[in-house]
């Protein structure tokens, strides 16, 4: 049985849990209206089934649930990559996201919580994510929580189609 945990506010009930197979629509409705937000192009129909299958199938991403009823108010999307340093996984959240109606509600700290609570079970080192230059909210978010900005580093990318014409 998937865990959960339940955050309440009055006459609230949101359940923190892991994604179930029922809920790939409205994740994937999910991560449009992230791709949205964030001004990007949103996952084509060959990414979505690509996205449910490696949620569901393949498991190559976790994804945790915030649900209100049968409301889905957002979303926390990770995986874990390795510490060579820490001797340790770390848990990469590549993606968090509470509807535009739901915010400012804690529904964005419990998914966040969530996710701090199944590294400590898996014995990771830290937790990593990004975060949007001028997502001047979310950056509030993470430093109220302790998180440090990393100056240090720089994200460097090459996209499909750069590393098979390396092959060639």
């Amino acid at each position: 049985m998937p865990r959960a945990s339940v955050t309440q506010d009055r006459d609230r009930r949101i359940i923190i849990r892991n994604a179930a197979r029922s809920d790939a629509e409205l994740i994937v409705e999910l991560i449009v209206g992230l791709a949205k937000f964030e001004k990007l192009r949103p996952p084509d129909a060959k990414s979505k089934s690509r996205l449910v299958r490696d949620i569901f199938d393949k498991k190559l991403i976790n994804v945790f649930v915030a649900k209100e009823g049968k409301t889905l108010l957002g979303y926390a999307l990770y995986f874990f990559t390795y510490s060579s340093f820490l001797a340790r996984p770390t848990l990469y959240l590549e993606d968090i996201f509470v509807r535009a109606e739901n915010r400012h509600e804690g529904v964005g700290k419990a998914l966040f919580m969530r996710c701090v609570e199944e590294a400590v079970r898996k014995g990771c080192g830290r937790i990593e994510w990004q975060v949007l230059t001028w997502n001047k909210k979310a950056i509030g978010f993470y430093r109220k929580l302790g998180a440090e900005k990393l100056d240090e580093y720089r994200q460097f990318r090459l996209n499909s189609d750069r590393f098979r014409r390396l092959l060639h």
